[in-house]
């Protein structure tokens, strides 16, 4: 099978990741912050898992991805449905995952061309 090189230069990719942030495009963050393919980083107000309101999922479904892809820290967790109820009645999917997957998952569907959100939780200290 012949594989070919996509360039992702002038999108929003995620160039490294540990515990306590996240790289994208090999600028450094350590804060919670949501990621889309053509728009800057943006600080995503959410201190930890368990502070998530369904207010804090309105600044995605403002921008009308195809699908979330959320970031819950150190270890997956699920979000209640009454969290994400707006965007799944508008047929946005949230996919929940650690965030080393997250970062993984958001590369490829970025890659593939998808217009797919990631939402990043970092706890704060």
């Amino acid at each position: 099978m012949k594989l070919h090189s996509t360039p992702t230069q002038h999108y929003q990719t995620v160039t490294a990741y540990d515990e306590e942030g996240v790289e994208i495009n090999a600028q450094r963050f350590g804060y919670s912050l949501i990621v889309m393919p053509e728009t800057p980083p943006q600080q995503w107000p959410v201190a930890s898992f368990d502070a998530l309101t369904a207010e804090d999922f309105s600044r995605l479904d403002e921008v009308s991805p195809d699908v979330v892809i959320l970031g819950t820290g150190r270890r997956q967790r699920f979000i209640h449905p009454r969290l994400i109820a707006a965007l799944t009645s508008r047929r946005i999917g949230v996919e929940c995952m650690d965030n080393p997957a997250a970062c993984r998952t958001y590369n490829i569907l970025m890659g593939e061309g998808r217009k797919v959100a990631l939402a990043l939780i970092f706890d704060e200290p």
